[in-house]
């Protein structure tokens, strides 16, 4: 197994959710709407799925081309709030033949500061012209 670099992003913050429903178009008010998130029993607003998903997918366009990516799937294991820090991760498990194209085959997750995984995911990309 290759462990890939890992990559930390900022302090996920409410107006970034707020911005994150106006450019999605998804304005389920469990994501900008405090009270509601309250009454859901959330505790408050928590991050849109996708966005961390977003997050993920990013780091992927940083660790390898972007033309590359074949496959990238994931699976949410834990919801994110506001005031949390994500760092994803990456390694590579497998190198695989599909259709004459060689491919790696990795592992990506979203964990939080104290270790929390937020998503897990697995993806495959073509082994030519790698950046790492």
């Amino acid at each position: 197994m290759q462990n890939i670099e890992t990559i930390h992003k900022p302090t996920i913050t409410h107006t970034q959710l707020v911005r994150y429903a106006g450019a999605s178009g998804d304005f389920n008010p469990i994501h900008t709407v405090v009270p509601i998130g309250e009454e859901a029993g959330l505790g408050g607003v928590i991050a849109h799925g996708m966005l961390i998903m977003g997050m993920a997918g990013e780091a992927l366009g940083k660790w390898f081309p972007r033309k590359n990516l074949r496959q990238f799937k994931v699976r949410f294991s834990a919801m994110t709030k506001p005031g949390e820090n994500l760092s994803i991760e990456g390694s590579i498990i497998d190198e695989i033949e599909i259709n004459g194209e060689n491919r790696l085959v990795g592992n990506v997750f979203v964990k939080n500061s104290e270790g929390e995984t937020k998503l897990k995911g697995q993806f495959q990309v073509l082994k030519e012209d790698m950046c790492q």
